[in-house]
């Protein structure tokens, strides 16, 4: 028994000198618990509206002053054309529009009804349903408050679905599911490779070979980037074949999209390469890093206006956010260049700053 015992307190030892160990068992699984009781949520928080008002009237200044008072929608722009409804939804600056008939107060107390319509972008059907049902409560109380005694007067609510008539699921997860693989082939496997070479020691004998450093590294992310694309291309048909999901936007700056952010992936694979030197830390960084935000941090499954705002700004370095962006707009709205130069931007300069970080840090002799 007493060897049991000093075996025992041998390993608790041996666990509690190890720093990744520790931060496996205590540190991850308290990150997990914030990061999931923060990001999955199921309501609507900060999400912006435009509203165009034909009527300017008493009535429609209350409903919209209402529905800005309420704590989970931002009236953010004020229209005075369906063209500049589009040009917001185009660029990302609003969730949904608000639009009120002319004489909307005088067909309420005369005609005993009054129109408005919603619009929405669906390219995230889930915020959709929750801004639909927000937007349509927060009015349909504001009339009941101002009927009278003696009738019961109705406000049309018209919702309309953009880029996402029927709220089809796929075209929120197959753009999501694409940035995961990607990332997790581009990154995580081109890490990994390039450490198992240092840690089984061939990494010198490479060295030493008439290949230059670069072209070594090349051999190595090479394949990677290949079987990206191919990927990609795969997923793209995939969706579009069996899921239905359209490619109204140019085939050629889908694939350019696709490519940048294999680009960035790989520079960041290349990067966790160069500061890593055993498999099991390189897969516990690439998790750990980069799959999580990935799938929750980015607005893949989970809307980020719904996030505390300390990961709302954490999202701005999530590159799978930036991709995510640009994609649906290509896919969905059938965008071009002129639309998403700045999350390609953002992406390039995220795989300049990795390779430069790599580059400095790659040691030509192995310690």
């Amino acid at each position: 028994m007493k060897r049991f015992l000093a075996f025992l307190t041998k390993e608790f030892l041996h666990i509690f000198r190890d720093v990744r160990t520790m931060m496996i068992l205590f540190l991850i699984p308290v990150f997990q618990i914030l990061i999931f009781g923060y990001v999955i949520k199921n309501e609507v928080k900060d999400a912006k509206v435009g509203v165009l008002d034909l009527s300017g009237d008493v009535m429609t200044a209350g409903i919209v002053s209402k529905l800005d008072a309420a704590n989970d929608i931002e009236i953010v722009k004020s229209f005075y054309n369906y063209e500049e409804i589009e040009s917001a939804f185009r660029s990302n600056e609003i969730k949904a529009a608000i639009v009120f008939e002319s004489d909307f107060a005088d067909n309420f107390t005369k005609e005993k009804n009054a129109n408005m319509q919603i619009l929405l972008d669906a390219s995230d059907p889930n915020l959709a349903n929750l801004l639909n049902a927000y937007i349509s409560a927060i009015s349909a109380n504001y009339a009941r408050e101002h009927n009278s005694a003696e009738s019961v007067i109705d406000v049309s609510i018209e919702p309309r679905m953009l880029y996402n008539e029927n709220l089809v699921s796929a075209y929120m997860f197959v753009p999501g599911t694409m940035a995961l693989i990607l990332m997790v082939i581009t990154a995580l496997m081109s890490s990994i490779s390039i450490v198992r070479e240092k840690e089984i020691g061939t990494m010198e004998i490479l060295l030493v070979s008439p290949l230059r450093p670069i072209q070594i590294v090349l051999g190595k992310l090479a394949p990677y980037a290949i079987l990206s694309v191919i990927n990609a291309i795969s997923i793209i048909l995939i969706g579009n074949v069996v899921f239905g999901v359209p490619v109204l936007g140019s085939p050629f700056v889908l694939l350019l999209v696709s490519f940048i952010f294999i680009l960035m992936a790989l520079s960041l694979g290349l990067l966790i390469s160069s500061i890593t030197k055993t498999q099991q830390v390189a897969m516990f960084i690439s998790m750990f890093g980069l799959l999580l935000p990935t799938m929750l941090l980015s607005g893949f499954i989970f809307p980020i206006e719904n996030m505390p705002v300390a990961l709302q700004y954490f999202s701005y370095i999530v590159p799978a956010k930036y991709f995510l962006i640009a994609i649906k707009s290509v896919m969905l709205k059938g965008l071009g260049l002129a639309f998403i130069w700045k999350e390609l931007l953002v992406l390039l300069i995220m795989t300049a700053v990795f390779i430069g970080i790599s580059v400095k840090k790659f040691k030509i002799r192995l310690d």
